[in-house]
């Protein structure tokens, strides 16, 4: 059944991607665009990684993080096409309600210098020198200092301003206040462009474009059939093993979690033992957990914004926020205008989350575990939407397990590695001639935008190396 699957597939192509991610997705585009043949190989039945959705019952629900940089229009409209560019739209209603603060903003910078100005009574010559300094942060920057070095450096004491403009990085890439400044600074830089940006038509519109888009440029989607090795000849990439069947190529691209692509895809044998030693190091970022809610047809939600960033913590607590009791979730909010002529209303919550609280447990204790996620997470609804119980007539819930299940992520890191990874990601071309890396490491690359760009930067490495 799997082999047919690979019926009348090359024997040969200039690339092979593993994994349909967003990363490996704009790669195989870029090298496509660019003449080259290149066969596309994803695990599961649907294209995009974490950038994916499912329906049930009526309901469609988008996975993953639910809004990225203005800079995915760029992105689109360069490497991709101006219709998958033109499904990006702003979202206008971002609200942050914690102990510590509550309010509405459009999460741009003109609105943040107003509300630290006004609300928290920061200097407008602070507030410039803190945008300016992350503005201006790039990866070859000094990474002995911290997130929490740069917020004691500007706005030293204030842990409420700390809060405001960590928490939803956190919720965006796993990073916490003692990773490096720079994973922070580059991101926040990214949003604080011109805010925040969704898919209009939602995941599925949006991927099933660059699935024409692909087959435009003749890439060869395979769906269902995973890889099972990288094979290396003479100290350099040549081709893969998928379902028991050998395709040669002089350049692999995984896509896939990095650290298993090193030990498990290649294997340490073929790699320098320095190279290992140091991959070694690589710390996984966190995982995450989500609940899904479809509302009743017919039904309506009142409007309470697009993203909720809400929590009961009284203070930003990195470790509490990926607790498996945390209160502290995003919400995500479906209304009928975010997919054209689908009348239907739907909510996604999303938490950071530590694969270990989840990975051992008993069959029994999981499903309490998730029932108890569910109704948690319903209780914190209804403080927003009282009568959200009535409303709601499907409600699933995801964990670290549910994504490396199918993710196949090692830990179900849902944001890649630590900073860390970035460089061993970069490196592996320089150990095997012909082994690329693209996909979410370093934090930074954490992200749909990051996703894309990192995408595009392997593909041009590629393209040199075929050349």
């Amino acid at each position: 059944m799997n082999q047919d699957r690979l019926k009348e597939t090359g024997a040969e192509y200039d690339a092979i991607v593993i994994g349909g991610g967003l990363a490996g997705l704009t790669c195989a585009n870029m090298l496509a665009r660019g003449g080259r043949s290149v066969l596309l190989l994803e695990q599961h039945h649907n294209l995009g990684g974490l950038a994916t959705w499912f329906r049930r019952k009526g309901h469609v629900f988008d996975v993953a993080l639910h809004g990225f940089p203005i800079g995915m229009i760029k992105t689109c409209r360069k490497y991709w096409s101006s219709e998958i560019a033109d499904m990006i739209v702003q979202l206008k209603g971002i609200r942050f309600d914690n102990p510590q603060f509550s309010f509405t903003t459009t999460y741009d910078r003109e609105d943040f210098t107003r509300i630290l100005r006004e609300r928290f009574s920061i200097s407008q010559d602070t507030i410039d020198g803190f945008f300016d300094t992350a503005r201006n942060m790039n990866f070859y920057d000094d990474q002995t200092m911290t997130t929490r070095d740069l917020f004691q450096r500007f706005f030293p004491g204030r842990d409420d301003v700390h809060r405001m403009l960590m928490e939803p990085i956190t919720y965006a890439n796993g990073s916490t206040l003692d990773d490096p400044a720079i994973s922070y600074g580059i991101v926040f830089s990214n949003f604080m462009s011109k805010g925040v940006y969704t898919v209009r038509g939602g995941t599925d519109k949006f991927i099933g474009k660059m699935r024409e888009e692909l087959l435009r440029n003749n890439v060869d989607i395979r769906t269902k059939c995973p890889v099972e090795q990288i094979v290396i000849e003479d100290g350099k990439t040549a081709g893969v093993v998928a379902n028991g069947r050998r395709i040669r190529s002089r350049t692999v691209v995984s896509n896939g979690n990095l650290l298993s692509t090193i030990s498990s895809l290649v294997g340490n044998k073929h790699f320098s033992e320095d190279f290992v030693a140091e991959a070694g190091r690589v710390r996984l970022n966190n995982s995450s957990c989500q609940v899904y809610m479809g509302i009743k047809k017919g039904e309506k939600i009142d409007y309470i914004g697009d993203l909720l960033f809400t929590s009961r913590a009284e203070r930003f607590d990195s470790h509490e926020l990926c607790s498996k009791n945390t209160t502290s979730r995003t919400f995500s909010v479906y209304y009928p205008q975010t997919r054209p002529g689908f009348d239907m209303y739907s909510i996604v919550a999303s938490s950071n989350a530590n694969y270990e609280d989840w990975s051992n447990l008993s069959d029994e204790q999981y499903r309490a575990s998730k029932e108890d996620l569910i109704q948690r997470t319903m209780d914190a609804l209804e403080e927003y939407i009282p009568d959200i119980r009535n409303k709601v007539d499907y409600l699933e819930a995801a964990t670290p397990r549910t994504f490396e299940r199918y993710t196949l992520h090692l830990n179900g890191a849902s944001f890649g590695t630590k900073f860390e990874g970035l460089k061993i990601s970069m490196g592996l071309p320089k150990e095997i001639p012909g082994l690329f890396h693209t996909g979410s490491v370093g934090i930074i690359m954490s992200g749909w935008l990051g996703a894309a760009n990192y995408g595009v930067i392997v593909a041009n490495d590629v393209d040199k190396y075929l050349s």
